[in-house]
C-alpha cells in the first residue's frame, strides 16, 4: 500500500469513529507513522483530504452497490444487501459510514466536498429507486409505494439509524430501526 492510500485509510477511520473536526494531521501522522510535512505533500490542506476521502468513498460505495445488484436476483435481496452494507459500516456501533459522518459535520466542508456528498446521496437514491421498482415488479418487497419516496425514506432511515446506533454504541439499535423495512422483503 502506498503512503497516500495509507493516509486515506487512516483518515477515513478517524472521521468515521471521531468525526472530521475531531482529528488533526498530528493524529494522522501518529496513525500512519510519518511526519506531518509528508501528509501536507499529499494533501496540502484538510479540505484537500476531505475531497479525496469523499471522492474515493463515493466510488467504493458505487462498486458495493454494483456488486449487490449483480449477486441479487430480486429487489428484496438487493434491499437486504443495502441494509447489510450500512450495518457493516457501523463496525459494531463504533463508527458510522463516511457519508453519515460528513453529513453530520457539513458546515466544515467546502463546496466541492458538499457537491460530492450530494452526488453520493443522489447515486444511492437512484439505486434505491431502481431497487424498489424491481421489488414491486417481482413481488419481493411488500407494499411498495412510489419508488422515489421509498428511496428517500430508506436513505434517511439507514443514515439516521446509524447515528442512533453510534450514539448508543449499540448495533442492535440499527437493527431495531431498520427491522420493519427488512421485514417487508421476501
Amino acid at each position: 500500500m502506498d503512503t497516500r492510500d495509507a493516509l486515506l485509510d487512516s483518515a477515513e477511520q478517524l472521521v468515521r469513529s471521531r468525526g472530521f473536526d475531531a482529528f488533526s494531521y498530528a493524529d494522522l501522522s501518529a496513525a500512519v507513522g510519518i511526519r506531518k510535512a509528508s501528509i501536507h505533500h499529499h494533501f496540502p490542506t484538510k479540505a484537500d483530504l476531505a475531497l479525496a476521502l469523499i471522492v474515493r468513498y463515493r466510488a467504493q460505495f458505487g462498486d458495493t452497490l454494483g456488486a449487490i445488484s449483480r449477486k441479487s436476483a430480486t429487489g428484496g435481496a438487493r434491499l437486504r444487501g443495502y441494509l447489510d452494507a450500512y450495518r457493516a459500516a457501523l463496525q459494531g456501533g463504533r463508527a458510522v459510514c463516511l457519508c453519515v459522518a460528513f453529513s453530520a459535520g457539513r458546515e466544515s466542508f467546502s463546496d466541492p466536498v458538499l457537491a460530492e456528498l450530494d452526488g453520493f446521496h443522489r447515486d444511492g437514491a437512484v439505486w434505491l429507486r431502481e431497487t424498489f421498482a424491481k421489488g414491486r415488479e417481482d413481488g419481493s418487497i411488500k407494499a411498495v409505494g412510489e419508488p422515489s419516496a421509498e428511496a428517500d425514506a430508506t436513505l434517511a432511515l439507514v443514515e439516521g439509524a446509524q447515528l442512533v446506533a453510534r450514539a448508543a454504541g449499540d448495533i442492535e439499535r440499527y437493527d431495531a430501526a431498520t427491522g420493519l423495512l427488512r421485514q417487508r422483503t421476501r
